[in-house]
């Protein structure tokens, strides 16, 4: 998937549109996306001017939009503009090492289950081959209310 199939499955925007490229997904399965991180990020003005790095909760971020990039191609549809895929819970968050400009994220998702309309996700974001976070990711997606 290219950033303008990106752009039709997810309503995120810049400066929060953390996937720039799906280099490959299986349906009910898994996705593989990259996000380059540059010098260019907003975030990156106050954390922290001396020494750059990555949130932890902005990779979390760019996880879980693989992770409705995944459920949309699983259900063979793009994101309805009335409604939002939201977070419902992330279990054991781990960060191993710092995301850095210059660097590029590899973000891997697996389905573990969806129930009740609440899609699991076992998630990984490396660097070089090197891990740089893990966390079991859950959402779904919901109406926009009036």
């Amino acid at each position: 998937m290219d950033i303008n199939e990106i752009r039709n499955t997810l309503p995120h925007r810049y400066p929060f549109q953390l996937v720039d490229r799906v280099i490959e997904y299986r349906p009910g399965e898994s996705l593989v996306a990259l996000k380059n991180v540059t010098i260019n990020e907003p975030f990156f003005q106050g954390h922290f001017p001396e020494k750059p790095v990555m949130p932890g909760v902005l990779i979390l971020e760019a996880l879980a939009q693989a992770t409705g990039l995944l459920a949309f191609k699983t259900e063979d549809r793009d994101a309805e503009r009335d409604s939002l895929y939201y977070f419902v819970g992330i279990d054991n968050a781990r960060f191993k090492r710092p995301v850095e400009p210059g660097d590029q994220l590899t973000l891997y998702v697996d389905l573990i289950k969806t129930r009740r309309g609440i899609w699991v996700f076992d998630t990984r974001a490396t660097v070089d081959g090197k891990v740089a976070a893990t966390a079991v990711i859950m959402c779904t997606e919901r109406k926009i209310e009036d």
